[in-house]
């Protein structure tokens, strides 16, 4: 059976090629045309962007549109898109359609422009996604993802050999920064508290501020969160994102990454 040729995004092949999933790659084409199927979708163009997953524009049978989304294989991660999106059922984030857990698939609602692409000032964008993410957060006990803790704990593996195999792209003050404010984080989780969350609010861009730690006070306002957990989460995600992004090859946004880590750690938190 001849199957339609698929547009593969650089920043996915370059994944793909880290994680050793060239077979996946290589069955993508059949996997896709198995869904249109089973879905009952037309699947169109190919979305630029990301780099954890095949993303492409879909069409249901009753013209909805969505969009097919079929994550790069990573044996248990697979399940917590699906399991966070249910959980959340469009609340903040898309709504989920189908899911295929087993594939790492999922059609869901297709969205608009990016917030990058849009006419506004800093602080629009920062409110816009805060009130984003907190339409998110709800009780989610017994559901199988991470805790706050979990997440800490592979953070602080994750940088301390990342940043060895990387061939230590930043300051060892960074990651140690970094490490210290996980563990502070780790300490201060609390299952009686703790609810589900987007662990990704961000947009690829370089931000200034004339108070760094404006931010994050402003961020806990905002949210009625602690300033510091807000700017210690803050200073881990900044080493682990430049880490991933020198693994990638993507070296501008890892320099960028890193070199706001730098910055953050002679800073302190607020």
């Amino acid at each position: 059976m001849t199957f339609r040729r698929l547009q593969i995004p650089e920043s996915l092949h370059t994944h793909v090629r880290v994680a050793g999933a060239e077979a996946w790659l290589r069955d993508l084409p059949a996997l896709v045309a198995d869904f249109e199927r089973a879905w009952s979708i037309t699947v169109g163009r190919t979305l630029e962007g990301g780099h954890e997953a095949f993303v492409a524009e879909a069409t249901m049978d009753d013209g909805t549109p969505a969009v097919l989304k079929i994550l790069v294989p990573r044996a248990d991660e697979l399940r917590h898109e699906i399991t966070a999106l249910r959980l959340a059922d469009g609340e903040g984030c898309a709504q989920l359609y189908h899911a295929a857990e087993g594939a790492g698939a999922m059609l869901i609602e297709r969205l608009g422009r990016m917030l990058s692409e849009l006419d506004m000032t800093l602080e629009q964008r920062l409110v816009i996604m805060c009130d984003a993410a907190a339409r998110v957060w709800r009780p989610a006990p017994n559901s199988d993802l991470q805790t706050g803790a979990a997440k800490g704990r592979w953070l602080v593996d994750f940088i301390a050999r990342t940043w060895e195999e990387a061939g230590r792209p930043c300051s060892e003050g960074a990651v140690a920064y970094a490490i210290g404010c996980a563990e502070r984080r780790i300490a201060a989780h609390d299952d009686e508290r703790a609810v589900l969350v987007h662990g990704d609010v961000h947009r690829w861009n370089t931000l200034e501020a004339s108070d760094p730690t404006e931010r994050a006070r402003w961020l806990a306002g905002r949210t009625g969160l602690d300033a510091t957990a807000a700017w210690e989460w803050g200073a881990v995600e900044r080493v682990s994102s430049g880490l991933v992004c020198h693994v990638m090859e993507m070296q501008l946004e890892a320099r960028q990454f890193l070199e706001a880590a730098e910055y953050v750690t002679t800073v302190g938190a607020p």
